[in-house]
């Protein structure tokens, strides 16, 4: 179940990056700021779109390896993280999608974060501030225009 939730992720954010990137490349050709700014908030949206489309596709994959079943499926195998001892203890894993994480739980309680590269979530936080920013400066020089 949570191989298709990822995969649905993974389309939707797709198909917002680009809606995003299409919204954002018609605005930059109208004049002034706040239509400048809007579009590149769009373009960073388009941005931090695919990035999560792309995060939530590694997801995909360590699923359906994990899913996958038969000899050699244990450990889990994308949790396999060497030839230690303490990587036969692997008894579950988790799916998160805000952040984009595919965690392995070990059956004493602990757990690790495996798959995903580390650069995704940062740089998804990072856009997104951005974008949020950008729009609400496009949004405070709409209403200084208007009030001048």
């Amino acid at each position: 179940m949570s191989f298709l939730l990822s995969l649905l992720f993974v389309v939707i954010a797709a198909v917002t990056g680009v809606a995003f990137l299409g919204k954002g490349l018609v605005g930059l050709g109208r004049g002034g700021l706040a239509p400048s700014l809007r579009a590149l908030a769009h373009l960073v949206g388009a941005g931090a779109a695919v990035l999560y489309a792309l995060g939530m596709l590694v997801v995909a994959g360590a699923v359906l390896e994990a899913e996958d079943g038969g000899t050699d499926s244990s450990p889990i195998i994308p949790c396999r993280t060497g030839v230690t001892a303490s990587d036969y203890r692997i008894d579950d894993y988790r799916v998160w999608y805000v952040p984009v994480r595919f965690v392995c739980h070990r059956n004493d309680g602990s757990t690790y974060d495996r798959q995903v590269p580390g650069y995704v979530n940062p740089t998804l936080a990072a856009l997104t501030v951005t974008g949020v920013g950008l729009r609400m400066s496009a949004r405070y020089v709409d209403e200084r225009a208007r009030k001048s």
